[in-house]
C-alpha cells in the first residue's frame, strides 16, 4: 500500500514540481530581460554550444543562461539569481572536468563570460588587465603580441582564465615562475550583493586573499590584473623515455623524489606521464639543449630515462607544442570534448611503501584496463620550486608544500557510456597511494576536482587546514550562498 501511496503522491506532485521549474524560469528570463542583461535562448546554437560539457559524462541543464558584455550585466544577472532564489555560476572556458561550470547540478543561471575576453597591457607598469571571459591561450597570444610579456600558467589554450587562476593555475612554467594566482596582484569582483568591488593586498585583503585558491565560491571576477614577465627568448621541451618494469620502478621512482627533493633546477619544468602503455618524464626547461642537457644528466642517470626528443623554440611555440595541436588563440565558440572520470592527489615525497602500493597497482590492475588512461605527475615542490617559495597561508591556495601533484584520468570514446567499473578503478589507483596516509598529510586540486567526492571531504581535501578562514570569508561576501556549486567552500555551520 505504502508503494502505491509513493507512486500516486509522484503523479500528483509531478506536475506541480515542473510548473514550479516553469515558472522559475520564466521569472528568471523575465528579469534579465527587464534588466538589460543579453540571454541565450532555449535550444539556440549558442544554448547549445554553452550548456554541452567538456565532461560529456558530466551533464547538466541551466534555468537560463546570461551572457553578459558589462561588469553592469554581470551586477544584473546576479541580482536577479539572489531574488529568485537561483544559483549563480561563473562559466569563464567550460573546462572543469565535474562540469562546475554548469553549476555541477542543474538549475542554475550560468553567467558565460567569454564574450569579455579582452586582454590590455600596460607597456609603462608591465600590468596586464584581463577580461573576465578570456582563455589562457588568447591571453598569452595578447600579452606577446603587445609587448612579449607573459604570465605563468598551464598547458590547456582553451582552457578559461576564470576557474584557472582562482583554484591556482598549474603548468609547465610554475617550478619556474610559479603558479597563474601568484601573478595576480588585483581584481573587480560582483559580490552575491550584486556590488562591484575591487581588490588587492591593500584593499579588501580578505577577499583578495580567498580568491586566489577559491574563488568560484566567492563572487564574479570580471576583470582580472596580472603583473607580467618578459616572454623568454629561448625555452628548449623535451620527452624521455621512462623504461621501467616492476621490479625497477620503485627505485627509479625514488631515485626521481630525490632529484626532486635537492637537485632538480628552478628552470626546469617537468612530469611523470604513465600510461598502460608507456612511460615519459617531459617538459620544459628556461635555457637552451645544452643548458637542458645538463640539468636532466643527473635525473636520467638516476631513472635510467632516455631522452628522446629536445626541441629549442620561443614562448609561443612552446604553447603550441603543450597545446597538442589546437589553435592557441581561443576565443569563442569553444567546442572540444571528452568522455571521463578523474581524481587528484597532492603529496609529499611517497615512502617505500606508498610507491610499491602504486606501482604494484600500475603493473596489475592498471596493464589489465585496457581503457585510455593516464597518471600524470607534476614535479610540483621541491627546494628549488617556485610554487613552494611562498608562504603556504600567503593565498588560499593550500598545498604549496606538497612535492608532488597527481592527476588520476580515464577516458573513453564520446560516444560510449562510461563504464560502471571505471569508478573504482580510478578510485582505487588514488588509494593504493593514500592507504597509508595520515589524513592531514595529503590533499588534491580543485581544478582537477572528483566529481565522486563528497562534499564534506571535498572542501577539506581541497583547502585543507585554510578552510575554516574560507567558510569566514564566505559568510561575510555570500552570506545566502549564491555561489554554490557541490564542491565549493560551505558556509559555517549555525552559530560558528
Amino acid at each position: 500500500m505504502r508503494v502505491i501511496v509513493k507512486a500516486v503522491a509522484a503523479l500528483v506532485l509531478a506536475p506541480w514540481a515542473l510548473s514550479l521549474r516553469l515558472d522559475k524560469r520564466t521569472a528568471i528570463e523575465d528579469c534579465l530581460e527587464s534588466s538589460g542583461v543579453p540571454a541565450e535562448a532555449h535550444g539556440s546554437p549558442d544554448w547549445q554550444t554553452d550548456t554541452t560539457p567538456f565532461n560529456l559524462r558530466l551533464k547538466y541543464t541551466p534555468i537560463a543562461v546570461a551572457a553578459p558584455t558589462t561588469v553592469r550585466h554581470i551586477q544584473d544577472a546576479v541580482a536577479c539569481a539572489a531574488k529568485l532564489g537561483i544559483k549563480a555560476t561563473a562559466k569563464c572556458g567550460g573546462h572543469s572536468y565535474a562540469s562546475f561550470g554548469l553549476g555541477g547540478e542543474d538549475g542554475h543561471l550560468i553567467i558565460q563570460l567569454d564574450r569579455m575576453n579582452a586582454v590590455v597591457l600596460d607597456s609603462r607598469t608591465g600590468i596586464a588587465t584581463v577580461g573576465g571571459g578570456s582563455r589562457l591561450g588568447h591571453v598569452a597570444s595578447e600579452l606577446y603580441s603587445q609587448g612579449k610579456r607573459a604570465i605563468s600558467h598551464g598547458t590547456c589554450p582553451g582552457v578559461g582564465v576564470g576557474g584557472h587562476v582562482l583554484h591556482g593555475g598549474y603548468g609547465m612554467s610554475s617550478h619556474t615562475k610559479g603558479l597563474a594566482l601568484d601573478w595576480l596582484v588585483g581584481a573587480t569582483v560582483v559580490l552575491a550583493n550584486s556590488t562591484v568591488v575591487t581588490c588587492s593586498k591593500n584593499e579588501n585583503p580578505d577577499l583578495f586573499w580567498a580568491i586566489r585558491g577559491a574563488g568560484s565560491s566567492m563572487g564574479v571576477v570580471a576583470e582580472f590584473r596580472f603583473k607580467t614577465f618578459e616572454a623568454p627568448t629561448e625555452v628548449t621541451y623535451f620527452i624521455a623515455q621512462v623504461p621501467w618494469k616492476r621490479d625497477t620502478a620503485v627505485e627509479g621512482f625514488k631515485s626521481l623524489q630525490e632529484y626532486v627533493n635537492s637537485q632538480m633546477p628552478s628552470a626546469l619544468n617537468m612530469r611523470l606521464v604513465i600510461t598502460r602503455q608507456f612511460a615519459n618524464l617531459e617538459g620544459l626547461y628556461y635555457g637552451d639543449k645544452a643548458g637542458l642537457r645538463e640539468a636532466l644528466a643527473p635525473v636520467l642517470k638516476a631513472t635510467g630515462a632516455k631522452l628522446q626528443l629536445s626541441q629549442a623554440d620561443d614562448w609561443l611555440g612552446q604553447l603550441k607544442h603543450f597545446g597538442g595541436g589546437l589553435s592557441l588563440d581561443q576565443t569563442r565558440p569553444y567546442r572540444k570534448t571528452e568522455n571521463f572520470y578523474s581524481s587528484s592527489l597532492y603529496s609529499p615525497a611517497l615512502d617505500d611503501k606508498q610507491i610499491k602500493g602504486f606501482v604494484d597497482y600500475w603493473f596489475t590492475e592498471g596493464k589489465a584496463t585496457r581503457r585510455d588512461w593516464y597518471v600524470q605527475i607534476d614535479l610540483h615542490g621541491g627546494t628549488n620550486s617556485a610554487v613552494a617559495s611562498p608562504s603556504v597561508d600567503s593565498t588560499a591556495y593550500a598545498n604549496r608544500h606538497q612535492l608532488l601533484m597527481m592527476l588520476f584520468y580515464d577516458r573513453v570514446d564520446a560516444r560510449s557510456q562510461y563504464p560502471a567499473d571505471g569508478y573504482p578503478f580510478l578510485s582505487n589507483f588514488v588509494k593504493s597511494v593514500t592507504a597509508t596516509m595520515a589524513g592531514e598529510g595529503w590533499g588534491r586540486y580543485a581544478n582537477y576536482p572528483d566529481s565522486g567526492l563528497d562534499p564534506q571531504v571535498a572542501q577539506r581535501a581541497y583547502w585543507g587546514l585554510h578552510l575554516d578562514r574560507l567558510r569566514k570569508i564566505k559568510a561575510e561576501v555570500d552570506p545566502e550562498d549564491v555561489f554554490h556549486y557541490p564542491q565549493g567552500v560551505q558556509l559555517p555551520a549555525k552559530g560558528q
